[in-house]
């Protein structure tokens, strides 16, 4: 495969290691941990994997060896920037232990766990990938590990290939996953360690222990440039109102990230929208306030940022899909028999009258895309609402009855975008770089620790490389009982965004001057070699979090 010059130079990037790993180093236990809510029906689903210790590693004289075992490794889920970092960062970390240790790769994510299908990752092959985007070493999938003939499945060829240990690179829900599959083959005394790696690019998977999920850094680095050239588009012709959507439709750290990264006119948060009770008309109105307000100095452009999940963020909305996806899942077979001109009249006739008129009151494309498109969960696939082009039609429409009023006098025209794929592959970052590879060797010194159940944690992020921390948390502490198709189940419970954490206030306490101003931060692309100020930092998040 011919490469470009940038993928050769990146190829010789050595990732730094936080130096609890750089040598031997001892496993030093902290305190029990309990799930974050329902501690007793956690505990009731995971006997053996519940209430474990937090893990710290600590460095020591000597040399980390044992005895001679195969690992399995799997990406799970979308793709990620640094993906192939981990499983290099895995892989070095195996042979340090033992040279004679065999990682393998099971192809297309779970389902080549359960279908047996499976490579032998050589150095040949992992060195292809260093520091390259993607996920394309082995592949991804969707497949969900959650039940038992797939766990035995699973097993059989763990068992044929006398794969001691499996690492599974994913978020929430697949990393649910590897602690279900934990907590099985612990119970069955498998004799096999299940070993998790937070991903996400979303920037939800995150706690006190897991400071951020890998490719977050990335992602938000890649759209930020995106907006920053829309931006300075935006001020050089000043005639269009550029409406963005972004990836993030549980929370909205990548548009808050993004937001502060660029300074955008509108950002809209979707928690806060949550927590204000606000409904779409109340969306409406505050962009068209700083639309107008704008106007009114000339200036007839602006950029809105729009998390990808706002729509089930807005109380009345989210109740009216909550009530969807219990109705369907409950009546699915029926449902699925209506003919497509009839779905939308089935849906009203079972809806409640509260969210009947709401549902109702929706433009025609919204009502259909909630009654029709159903994700593998047998959820609404809210990521293909159009909320950008939905949100600016609105606002027009305000504006112009505004206008017959003698309230706005302005023009407004519009451009809309929604930034997603294009930062789920990207070449990784330095920090995602350093910290793909610290995650992956970090899980290979669990797994010589004789752990399972356990994801693998770095923190102290914020800090240069050398202060970072590096240990493990239990998969059970994050997790509580979620309704999922109708069912109540343990999943590990999403991080949002904190509307009392300092990301938050710093965006307010600066929003009203970004919108009245022309605030503009262009951030080019990311840069790979030069100045650690330039090269090595962490996202404005990050930062501000440890503040």
């Amino acid at each position: 495969m011919e490469k470009s010059a940038l993928q050769i130079a990146r190829a010789a990037y050595q990732p730094k290691l936080p130096l609890a790993l750089r040598g031997a180093l001892n496993a030093v236990e902290g305190e029990p941990t309990q799930s974050v809510a329902d501690q007793e029906e956690v505990e009731k689903l995971f006997p053996n994997t519940y209430g474990m210790p937090y893990l710290r590693f600590e460095p020591v004289d000597g040399e980390m060896k044992t005895q001679q075992m195969n690992v399995g490794v799997i990406l799970s889920g979308g793709q990620a920037p640094g993906g192939h970092n981990v499983i290099s960062g895995l892989f070095d970390g195996i042979k340090k232990l033992n040279p004679a240790n065999k990682l393998y790769g099971f192809i297309l994510g779970p389902s080549g766990l359960v279908e047996h299908n499976y490579m032998e990752l050589t150095a040949e092959i992992v060195d292809e990938y260093r520091n390259t985007g993607g996920f394309d070493i082995i592949g991804s999938g969707r497949t969900k590990l959650e039940k038992k003939d797939q766990f035995d499945k699973g097993l059989e060829i763990l068992k044929a290939l006398d794969i001691k240990a499996l690492v599974i690179i994913g978020g929430d829900d697949s990393n649910t996953n590897a602690c279900v599959l934990a907590e099985y083959y612990k119970a069955i005394d498998a004799g096999v360690q299940v070993i998790g790696c937070p991903k996400t690019i979303d920037g939800d998977l995150k706690n006190s222990e897991i400071e951020t999920s890998f490719g977050f850094d990335t992602a938000t680095k890649v759209y930020s440039e995106v907006i920053g050239n829309i931006m300075r588009d935006c001020n050089s012709a000043k005639k269009y109102w550029h409406f963005v959507k972004l990836m993030g439709r549980s929370a909205s750290h990548v548009t808050l990230e993004c937001a502060l990264q660029t300074h955008p006119n509108i950002t809209l948060i979707g928690e806060e929208v949550e927590a204000k009770n606000q409904t779409l008309d109340d969306v409406v109105t505050y962009i068209a306030d700083a639309v107008a307000d704008r106007a009114t100095r000339g200036m007839n452009y602006g950029v809105v940022l729009v998390p990808e999940g706002l729509i089930e963020f807005i109380p009345a909305i989210k109740k009216l899909i909550a009530e969807l996806n219990d109705m369907l899942a409950a009546n699915q077979a029926d449902f699925d028999l209506v003919a497509d001109d009839n779905k939308i009249s089935y849906v009203l006739k079972h809806l409640s009258d509260e969210n009947a008129a709401i549902f109702k009151s929706l433009p025609l494309s919204v009502s259909r895309q909630l009654a029709l498109e159903r994700d593998p969960h047998g959820n609404v696939q809210v990521s293909l609402i159009e909320t950008e082009q939905l949100l600016a039609e609105m606002v027009g429409k305000k504006l112009a009855e505004w206008k017959k009023e003698g309230l706005f006098n302005g023009k407004f025209s519009t451009q809309h975008h929604f930034f997603g794929y294009e930062g789920r592959c990207a070449a990784p970052s330095n920090f995602d770089a350093d910290y793909c590879y610290s995650l992956g060797f970090n899980a290979s010194m669990l797994i010589a620790a004789g752990k399972t159940g356990y994801m693998s944690s770095v923190k102290n992020t914020s800090k240069p490389v050398d202060e970072w921390i590096a240990g493990g948390i239990p998969i059970t502490m994050m997790m509580n009982m979620e309704k999922r198709n109708g069912e109540m189940k343990p999943v590990i419970r999403k991080a949002l965004v904190e509307l009392d954490g300092n990301p938050y206030k710093y965006f307010v306490c600066h929003r009203t001057k970004w919108a009245r101003e022309t605030d503009f931060i262009y951030p080019g692309p990311i840069q790979y070699f030069g100045p650690a100020e330039v090269c090595d930092q962490p996202t404005k998040t990050l930062t501000l979090e440890h503040e």
